[in-house]
């Protein structure tokens, strides 16, 4: 029965954390939810994964992943010119003319445009991924 527990545990956390880690290193995101399928899990094993992305250098092609998932949540509402406002500011981006910020500021409008409750709670695109991990 506690084993239950930790495995909703783990996956609660996950889903906070998950386009965080993806952003970061996407070899780290695959890791991740691998030992997620295995049997038991345990949940200081899963912060101290997350917690050691944090250190992981800034990835371009990994953050841009991550913006692709994300905006996977709105493609269906947000209009055209919603959907060029944002992949604009991630070309941006990409060629070193914006930062990650400016990017995550458009989505977290969409966000408060189209509410998704489980965007709401990723850390992704609240900033709270520099909190320590409880």
């Amino acid at each position: 029965m506690a084993y239950k527990h930790v495995k909703k545990e783990c996956e609660e956390l996950w889903a906070k954390y998950k386009y965080y880690v993806l952003s970061k290193s996407h070899k780290a995101y695959l890791d991740i939810r691998e030992y997620l399928k295995e049997k038991e899990v345990d949940i200081a094993y899963l912060q101290e994964k997350i917690q050691s992305v944090k250190d992981i250098k800034e990835s371009k092609k990994d953050f841009h992943n991550a913006i692709l998932h994300v905006w996977g949540y709105f493609k269906k509402e947000a209009s055209e010119r919603e959907k060029q406002g944002l992949f604009a500011l991630l070309e941006e981006y990409m060629e070193g003319e914006n930062s990650q910020d400016a990017v995550i500021q458009y989505l977290n409008a969409l966000l408060k445009k189209y509410p998704n409750q489980y965007l709401e709670e990723s850390t992704f695109l609240t900033g709270e991924q520099d909190k320590t991990i409880a």
